[in-house]
């Protein structure tokens, strides 16, 4: 049968499906006519090419594995809802499906986890592959399912492979996706059968992108080239005082060793591994530590080679590590208007094409203990089971706690070993070989240390030159043999996530939640938790090492002393929790998780500074206070609250700056009654934040050393000597620092809190004004800054947007392109076309609320994004809420290949269909399987 055509793609009404498959036929006609008259290549393009990849979603299938029928319901967007008999029937059914709609998405996913990318793409993705292959998380994930994972994780991931080599049997690579069609004309790739392990790297990506602060590390360390301690520790504040933390109504308790409630009991006993803390107790802060002596030539040199191959790394769920984050909160019933609990979560990730995500549902006729599963949500294409969602009896969401699970050490090289204490160990070395498509095969060695470290330096040739040539001063006056960098990281190690996710699809209460959570050791994240009996919830997860005193992984450590190794991991028993709190509410949205004085371990020492969660928490209040009940579209709207928190502070001084040139104060007289809010249509957004970007630019761009690179730093440039992407203006995409370049800060969460802090302090010396072409030098003054700023914000958006004020918008500055994350960034300009879809003009901004992130270093563009929204309602299921960042499909010209982008932008959600009557009921095409 052939597939469905005719969901809506749009939000506009009284379109007929005879034009709207008129229209889609136009568009295939075209892309045929693109491929055939403009490219050649000397192949065959017809309607069938393109169509061949459309997913069959009506009539029957027959499918040799499966042990009954299994029927797969999808609604107008595509949205599938599997109904089966037996566990294993689910899972096969699952993966049959997903790849379906995203098999291409799952290859080159695969591909990157265990750095083959070069067998895909050729010669440009060899040095990626090095770097991946260094991490080597397909050989962790190996090992994970040979030795960790529980037999019926295995059945099921077993039954998932079986589902998708079940799509791929008898289908040439044209027959998939048209990127496979456009991959043959250079490549004669073919896709492999799918394995278990596959799926479970997976999650060894995800970790990756939600690492924790790596990044931060190497700058701190960077920062001394130039900067002072105090410099140093105000670009890293303390956390706020003011600002809640996750937990409120828990404490650590030194008695029991266990993590307690006010009044109760976290469960069974226990305590760090080895039984030691770190005993820092501080968990904010500059955390320069005491391995601050590295900071020598060596670790400076090393550390700013090492960002040239981070940046280069494509991004799994984030922007390479930075500047992620995500909103989730649950509501008690007393508080809502149904008198059941309400929980809302928007995971904010790197905007992607398709998007991360993957909605469906996942149904047993009949729940009993051979079909155990009753679930639906969200997952990722590639995965079996449901990663954020809810059952029929539970909720929960996530969002990064930003614990800090990764540590750099500086290695002193000796021979054919490394230094440790006063030995010389050797290194495990294993060779690697690369193969690669149109090119001859590399071979690599990785080296680990004892413990199972890999040298990240020995990835680039300059960095291994340098660590032998470079000394660290004070640390190791001897250098030996030179310096290497290597990683210490949780994820390197086999673990239970996986178990994790299925024994999470099928909690029926707090209890099976928490022992679910249990598992969840990589990557950790904040936990929320609500349930159809009115409790809602908190659990820290993780695999959270301890650290002896003195070192709190803020910095590089010296890896030659074994007092800065790791001591140990945080007992699942004395992470911090919260059950039932009497508020009656809970917000996390990355920022500390528990008060640091009321706890003996070292989380992190970045965490977010807590204005979004400051926000949420506000907002619930104003609703809640004088017995005000909160419903699911208030839930909705707070997820779109706009607000902007750093110009409640920066606009009342603003507003007095006294300015002399008519235009410039022409755009000031926008904030005069700005109610802060940054709508799409506002020229008061579009101009505060102009000049909130050019008074980062001002005070620190020019302040901070070359070395320190720019999270995201991507900008559009005239097209010479340049071999960057080129948009549709005629420039091109360059990404990176060049020769002569500042560094700029980024513009987020932790920037709002270090200008907060110095407005207290208006001759710092942070407020020196540059020198720039005619205009005064080294204003040494605030408020002469702020007026260059408001100057310059002024000219620049003379430039984007024109001079006359009444045109401007923010959304005109603030637009999100969807990029097809292979051949739609790096491939020919046709395929980038063809592929890749926007702009949309956004509401929002940087640590609102609706977290639609730019980057000040590069431009007001969207970077990251709520990359989904939903509200579950636990009265009744069905009228619970969700949207994708895109949709459904990963097929360019599907009609659910971005059919909810529009609605998501809008910050409209839709129906949640769960119930067997729901599900029914908003059911387009129905597809069988049979055994």
């Amino acid at each position: 049968m052939p597939p469905n055509t005719t969901a809506t793609t749009s939000d506009k009404p009284g379109k007929s499906g005879r034009k709207k498959g008129r229209k889609a036929r136009l568009i295939v006609l075209v892309l045929v006519l693109a491929l055939i008259g403009g490219i050649a290549f000397g192949a065959y393009w017809s309607v069938s090419t393109v169509r061949a990849s459309f997913p069959q979603t009506k009539g029957s299938i027959t499918l040799d594995g499966l042990s009954g029928p299994v029927d797969v319901k999808r609604d107008g967007y595509g949205i599938p809802q599997i109904y089966a008999s037996s566990d294993e029937d689910l899972f096969m059914a699952q993966g049959y499906v997903q790849a379906q709609d995203r098999f291409y998405e799952m290859d080159v996913r695969r591909h990157m986890t265990s750095g083959r990318l070069s067998e895909m793409f050729g010669k440009s993705q060899v040095d990626n592959d090095e770097f991946l292959r260094t991490l080597g998380w397909d050989r962790v994930a190996k090992q994970e399912y040979d030795t960790k994972l529980k037999d019926s994780t295995k059945k099921y991931l077993q039954a998932y492979a079986k589902g998708v080599n079940a799509y791929l049997k008898g289908k040439g690579a044209e027959d998939i996706s048209l990127e496979y069609a456009a991959l043959g004309f250079s490549n004669d790739y073919k896709p492999a059968q799918w394995t278990p392990v596959d799926s479970v790297s997976w999650l060894k990506a995800m970790a990756w992108d939600l690492r924790g602060n790596m990044q931060d590390e190497i700058d701190r360390a960077l920062l001394t080239s130039r900067l002072g301690p105090q410099q140093i520790a105000e670009l890293y504040p303390q956390y706020p005082s003011d600002r809640q933390t996750i937990v409120q109504e828990g404490q650590y308790d030194e008695l029991t060793g266990k993590f307690e409630q006010d009044g109760g009991d976290s469960g069974s006993g226990g305590s760090s591994t080895d039984g030691s803390a770190d005993g820092t107790g501080s968990s904010t802060g500059t955390g320069t530590g005491s391995s601050s002596g590295t900071e020598g030539s060596a670790l400076q040199s090393q550390l700013s080679g090492l960002y040239d191959v981070l940046d280069d790394l494509p991004a799994a769920v984030g922007v390479n590590g930075n500047g992620i984050g995500s909103n989730s909160w649950v509501v008690a019933g007393k508080h809502t208007i149904t008198g059941k609990p309400l929980l809302a979560n928007d995971p904010h990730l790197s905007p992607s094409l398709p998007s991360v995500w993957y909605q469906m549902g996942l149904h047993c006729r009949t729940v009993s203990s051979t079909c155990q599963y009753d679930v639906s949500g969200y997952t990722f294409a590639g995965m079996p089971g449901v990663i954020i969602g809810h059952n029929q009896k539970i909720s929960w969401g996530m969002t990064n706690s930003g614990v800090d699970v990764t540590d750099l050490y500086l290695e002193k090289l000796s021979g054919d070993g490394y230094q440790y204490d006063d030995k010389v160990k050797p290194f495990t070395t294993r060779e690697e070989t690369i193969k690669v498509a149109g090119g001859a095969p590399k071979k690599i060695v990785v080296r680990q240390t004892e413990d199972g470290m890999p040298l990240l330096s020995d990835r680039d040739d300059e960095l291994v030159q340098v660590g032998k040539k470079a000394t660290v001063d004070e640390a190791a006056p001897d250098r030996g043999d030179g310096y290497a960098v290597a990683l210490k990281w949780t994820a390197l190690e086999p673990g239970t996530s996986m178990d994790a996710v299925f024994a999470m699809n099928k909690a029926a209460g707090w209890d099976d939640f928490r022992a679910a959570a249990k598992l969840f050791d990589v990557p950790s994240q904040n936990l929320i938790y609500a349930d159809t009996d009115n409790h809602i919830g908190y659990q820290l997860p993780g695999k959270i090492p301890t650290r002896a005193k003195g070192h709190d992984g803020s910095i590089p450590a010296p890896g030659w002393d074994s007092k800065y190794k790791w001591t140990g991991f945080i007992d699942f028993d004395e992470l911090p929790y919260e059950y039932d709190p009497e508020r009656g509410y809970i917000v996390t949205a990355n920022q500390a998780v528990v008060d640091p004085e009321k706890y003996p371990y070292t989380l992190t020492t970045d965490w977010g500074y807590g204005t979004r969660s400051q926000r949420i928490t506000d907002l619930i209040k104003l609703k809640i206070e004088g017995g005000g009940k909160i419903s699911t579209d208030d839930m909705r709207q707070m997820q779109l609250d706009n607000r902007s928190q750093i110009a409640t502070l920066l606009v009342p001084a603003l507003l007095k700056i006294n300015l002399d040139d008519p235009d410039v104060r022409e755009a000031q007289e926008l904030l005069q009654g700005w109610d802060y809010t940054q709508d799409a249509d506002s020229a008061a957004a579009a101009y505060f934040n102009a000049v909130w970007r050019n008074i980062l630019k001002l005070a620190f761009g020019h302040k901070l050393p070359k070395e320190v690179r720019v999270e995201g730093q991507c900008l559009w440039v005239d097209p010479v000597n340049s071999t960057g992407p080129v948009d549709d203006t005629g420039k091109v995409r360059e990404c990176g620092r060049r020769d002569g370049d500042q560094a700029q800060p980024d513009g987020g969460d932790r920037w709002f809190e270090v200008v907060r802090n110095l407005m207290q302090k208006p001759d710092s010396d942070w407020w020196t004004t540059p020198e720039v072409g005619r205009r005064p030098g080294a204003d040494h003054n605030r408020d002469k800054l702020f007026e260059r700023a408001m100057i310059d914000a002024r000219w620049e958006l003379t430039a984007k947007l024109g001079k006359d004020i009444d045109t401007w918008s923010w959304g005109r500055l603030h637009r999100l392109f969807l990029k097809n994350q292979t051949l739609g960034t790096n491939g020919p300009g046709f395929l980038q076309y063809l592929l890749n879809r926007g702009p949309w003009k956004l509401s929002g901004g940087e640590a609102a609320v609706n977290a639609t992130g730019w980057n000040a270093a590069g431009g007001y563009d969207v970077v990251w994004v709520p990359s989904m929204r939903m509200v579950v309602n636990l009265d009744d299921l069905d009228k619970s809420k969700w949207i994708n960042l895109s949709g459904a499909s990963g097929h360019a010209f599907s009609a659910h290949y971005t059919d909810q982008t529009g609605k998501w932008a809008k910050g409209e959600l839709l129906d949640w269909s769960f119930s067997k009557k729901a599900v029914d009921d908003s059911t387009s095409d129905t597809l069988v399987l049979k055994p």
